[in-house]
């Protein structure tokens, strides 16, 4: 699917690499100037979650640190990190911002719905910081909330498993959208390039362009999309939860602009 987008003929080269495989992504990486590590094992359902998805996160983005020194070309690392670093806390706060990280003892403790993945990506950055500050490489990390819109993979993305849970009543997930905050996958995917591009970027950037919760979603959708049996209540969650907002209050002060509303999210993702 991938060899099927627009000008993937002239732009798109594909490489066989291995998160696992120490050195890899040397081939891959050899000769360029930026690389953005958007991938990472999302596993919710793994059996073996130490081996099958935190270790592998950790020394996935270490091994690509390795062959973005090796190259000698790169000038900046752009690394896809996840709200799952910031606010997975006891008690929620009104806004979270680029300082925040969450509290592992608490995932580790409760283990609710995705916990290894929480795990994972904030072991992952915070190794990837003292990483990329050792070997002297510019790297940026850039925060979503959950990705929403429009997909090309013949599979369903885990993010939207997530996102239209009150769509297909999967119980398990609401607890992670009861105060939600979304992005559209193309303002995301803008955000990368942007920052990229401009040589004064530093540090962590949250990308976050609505806040809602469940019942805020519940609503429009009942609303834009009648003919799907979406629940008025949702269990153990109460009706008058308080938006928790991410701020993306660091990367608008760059210039940067969002462009897609909730409801252009949703639809992308329904329609597709």
């Amino acid at each position: 699917h991938l060899l099927e987008l627009p000008k993937a003929d002239t732009n798109l080269t594909l490489w066989k690499a291995d998160l696992n495989e120490e050195g890899s992504f040397d081939e891959a990486i050899e000769g360029c100037v930026g690389v953005f590590h958007v991938a990472t094992p999302m596993d919710f359902e793994s059996k073996d979650p130490e081996n099958e998805v935190i270790k592998p996160t950790i020394n996935g983005v270490l091994s690509i640190i390795k062959s973005c020194t090796k190259a000698k070309t790169v000038k900046r690392l752009v690394f896809t990190s996840s709200a799952g670093t910031v606010n997975v806390q006891e008690h929620q706060q009104p806004v979270y911002d680029e300082n925040n990280w969450s509290d592992l003892d608490f995932v580790y403790k409760i283990k609710m719905t995705g916990w290894m993945y929480f795990v994972s990506k904030t072991l992952a950055e915070k190794a990837a910081w003292e990483a990329a500050k050792e070997n002297n490489i510019d790297f940026i990390s850039i925060i979503p909330t959950l990705v929403v819109g429009p997909f090309i993979m013949p599979t369903f993305p885990p993010s939207l498993i997530t996102a239209l849970s009150p769509i297909t009543g999967n119980e398990p997930h609401y607890s992670i959208i009861k105060q939600g905050q979304f992005v559209h996958l193309d303002d995301l995917c803008e955000s990368h390039i942007y920052l990229f591009e401009h040589p004064e970027a530093e540090g962590r950037y949250i990308c976050s362009s609505h806040d809602a919760t469940i019942y805020d979603l519940a609503k429009m959708m009942r609303e834009k999309w009648p003919e799907y049996n979406v629940p008025t209540e949702f269990k153990g969650i109460p009706k008058d939860l308080p938006n928790v907002s991410f701020s993306s209050k660091k990367l608008i002060g760059m210039g940067f602009q969002f462009k897609y509303s909730l409801e252009d999210m949703f639809r992308g993702a329904i329609d597709t």
